[in-house]
């Protein structure tokens, strides 16, 4: 979407700070022994608290509020009564909802507890990739430019991007217009990010892996080399300088 007026910009931002607020709220409230079901029930009462609805669920009725993917699961990944938490395991929490006619989007990895399998620097990779990507954001840049950077900057830190997941627009619905924002130059994509336009950025970080392959549950998400993945998005404003990040108080940086 694109912001035309005050009201969307408060309303984007309403929902903004629900996915955001619940997002860190999961991750502060997660640790070992606890399943995968009982983060995202915790997660799918503060939605509910904020009157916001599960946008997988509303979109494609995801079995679960929110999308919670460990170790080898990239993305998508099940809430699950089977899957229980354990010390340093690598978890991802990707949070999007509705409010009030308004979507918005953001997700995090991070390690749980003491970092005893060394993926602390994977997901400190992914978070100053997004945080230099996002900050190159203005009206008129190209979006293959983008994910150049992201890819150049995953390289030169001895890692690789899943070339099949991507960022979005956003605001109205939860994928909107430019419909993907690669991690990579997608050369045959020429479009330019607008001013005043609404989208979900996101860095897909992994280790060895450069495709997404879907499990046989129809939902999670594996590398098509195995090894992992780090993702980290926000929710932003393109302007003509410095974006506006609606889901900052996510807390991922």
């Amino acid at each position: 979407m694109s912001i035309t007026k005050e009201a969307e910009l408060i309303g984007m931002q309403k929902a903004s700070e629900a996915v955001a607020y619940t997002l860190k709220a999961m991750r502060n409230y997660a640790q070992p022994g606890m399943t995968t079901k009982q983060l995202d029930d915790y997660g799918a009462s503060i939605l509910a608290d904020f009157g916001a609805k599960s946008a997988p669920y509303l979109t494609y009725k995801f079995p679960g509020w929110t999308c919670i993917s460990v170790n080898h699961a990239f993305c998508h990944g099940l809430p699950s009564d089977n899957t229980i938490l354990k010390e340093g395991d690598l978890v991802n929490i990707d949070v999007s909802a509705e409010l009030n006619g308004f979507w918005s989007d953001n997700g995090g990895s991070f390690v749980l507890g003491e970092d005893v399998n060394q993926h602390q620097k994977l997901i400190d990779a992914s978070k100053q990739i997004l945080q230099k990507a996002i900050y190159t954001i203005k009206g008129g840049v190209r979006v293959a430019d983008i994910g150049h950077l992201i890819e150049t900057e995953a390289k030169k830190r001895g890692y690789k991007v899943i070339k099949n997941l991507t960022g979005h627009g956003i605001g109205r619905s939860l994928h909107e217009e430019p419909r993907e924002i690669a991690n990579y130059r997608d050369r045959s994509n020429p479009t330019r990010f607008k001013k005043n336009s609404v989208v979900a950025i996101e860095t897909f970080i992994s280790t060895i892996s450069t495709y997404a392959e879907t499990q046989q549950d129809g939902w999670t998400m594996v590398g098509n080399k195995g090894g992992f993945m780090a993702q980290h998005e926000h929710t932003i404003v393109v302007t003509d300088g410095k974006p506006l990040v609606l889901t900052e108080m996510n807390d991922i940086w």
